[in-house]
Formats: structure tokens, C-alpha cells, sequence
């Protein structure tokens, strides 16, 4: 198996600049604010987080692709570093500090683009989150001052925590009532929304997630971290990995009871 630990280094480099650029307009008064043409909101923090994760990506790593959810797809080749510079946009320009940088590493392999390494940075809550593949997954504030993840040993939906971000996508996928019937069945839910419920996943505190439309920068970063915690990432449709469209995630115990509810 490859080392990606030089790899994983570079992107907490490239999340500790993204967390000053994006924290230094956090809450700015005069931030510009654009309407993209699918009608979601960018400002000029996610754009200028971005450009600087490109610019150090071009320097240290300038034979690797990189994607990136504000300036779209630059190179090719077996690497591929996958980035959503601001991942909560609308909590961001509202002062809601529920927003993360999500950084991955994807290499290609059997079947396609798989993620190695993901790093998602929290600057506003004051937490980070990062894995690589079969070296486990891990919170701190640092490479040498963090805690191991794990995900729950729940087992029964009945006693399971289930987080989402809103009800409209599940309606839109006339998944709406069989949304509604796990919240029924659940022992608690909350929509936390975004990268956060992985990251409870990841941690144990939360049992099960979902959600029916995303990109593949939404999920790359957030699949090896709830992964190397000993969860399971799949969309809607079971299939592992961040290609689906969409995702679920939750301890591993509950993946097919939750595919049941929500499945495709």
C-alpha cells in the first residue's frame, strides 16, 4: 500500500491557509456574495480560499489534477486532489459557523477514483477532522495532538442518532414519506446538515446520516475519514465511494436498514 502521509501533511498546509483566509472574512461586514447559475450562493472567501489551495497545490504537487467546486477541473493523470473550499456557504454568509474546507487526495485504481486522504477544517468550531486510507482516522488540532475516531456500536435503528440537512431534496426524490417513516423510527434527529454529520458519524456521536444531492467534492474528503473511523460511505444506491450523486454514511451496523428507508 503507498504512504500517503506526505500527502496527508500537505493538505493540513493547505487547510491551515484556507482557515485563515476563510476566518479572516468570517463575519465581514462588506463580504461580496455572488448567486451562481444553479442558483447557490459563493462568496468571495470561497473563491480566494480556493485560488490559494490551487496556487500551493501548482507548487508542491504540480503533476496532480485538482477539482474544485468554484473553478472546475484542471489536468489529469492518476492523482487527483478534490476540493470544496467552503463547504456551508449559506451558514458562512450568514455568521452561522457551521462551515468547513474539505481536501482530498483521490487515486486512481480499480474502478475508478477513490479517496486516500481527506482533511476537513472547521476553523469557526475549532475542529479538524483527517484520514488516510489504512492508517485509521483522527481529530485535533494537530498531526501530533489528536484523538483516534470511532464510529457507535448502535445497533438498532430504534436507538439510533440520524442527522440530515433539509426535507426538500427528499421530496424532490419522492422519498419524502419513507424520510419521514425512519424519523419515526429513529431515537433522535437533528439536522445538523453539511460535512458535520460525517464527522459525528466518525466520531460516534451520531449513528446515521444521509443525504439525497450532493457533489463529489461534498463527499470526498468525509468518505475515507468515516471509513477509517469503521463506518460505511455509499449513495442512496449502495455503491461504496463518492460517485453516486449522493450519500449515506453511518456506523456500519445500520448501513442496510438505513438503505431500506432511503435507498434508491
Amino acid at each position: 500500500m503507498s504512504d500517503y502521509h506526505d500527502d496527508l501533511r500537505l493538505a493540513h498546509v493547505l487547510a491551515d491557509a484556507a482557515d485563515a483566509a476563510t476566518m479572516d472574512r468570517f463575519k465581514a461586514l462588506d463580504l461580496k456574495v455572488e448567486t451562481k447559475p444553479d442558483m447557490t450562493p459563493v462568496s468571495e472567501a470561497d473563491k480566494a480560499a480556493e485560488e490559494l489551495i490551487r496556487g500551493q497545490l501548482q507548487r508542491a504537487r504540480p503533476r496532480d489534477a485538482v477539482l474544485g467546486e468554484e473553478y472546475g477541473s484542471e489536468g489529469a493523470g492518476p492523482r487527483r486532489w478534490v476540493i470544496d473550499p467552503i463547504d456551508g456557504t449559506k451558514n458562512y454568509v450568514r455568521g452561522v459557523p457551521v462551515w468547513a474546507t474539505l481536501i482530498s487526495l483521490m487515486v486512481h485504481g480499480p474502478g475508478g477514483y477513490h479517496p486516500v486522504v481527506g482533511v476537513v477544517s472547521a476553523p469557526a468550531l475549532g475542529r479538524r477532522w483527517w484520514a488516510v486510507q489504512g492508517s485509521g482516522a483522527y481529530t485535533g488540532r494537530s498531526l501530533s495532538s489528536a484523538t483516534r475516531l470511532q464510529v457507535s456500536r448502535v445497533g438498532r435503528i430504534q436507538d439510533a442518532s440520524f442527522a440530515y440537512s433539509s426535507l426538500s431534496g427528499w421530496e424532490e426524490r419522492g422519498k419524502l414519506p419513507d424520510f419521514l417513516d425512519l424519523t419515526r423510527n429513529c431515537w433522535r434527529t437533528r439536522g445538523y446538515g453539511d460535512f458535520w454529520p460525517y464527522m459525528m458519524v466518525a466520531e460516534g456521536s451520531v449513528d446515521i446520516c444521509a443525504e439525497p444531492e450532493l457533489s463529489l467534492w461534498d463527499m470526498a474528503a468525509n468518505v475515507v475519514i468515516v471509513e477509517e473511523a469503521g463506518g460505511r460511505f455509499t449513495g442512496l444506491d449502495g455503491v461504496p465511494g463518492p460517485h453516486s450523486g449522493n450519500a449515506a454514511a453511518s456506523n456500519g451496523l445500520l448501513h442496510d436498514e438505513l438503505l431500506r428507508y432511503l435507498g434508491s
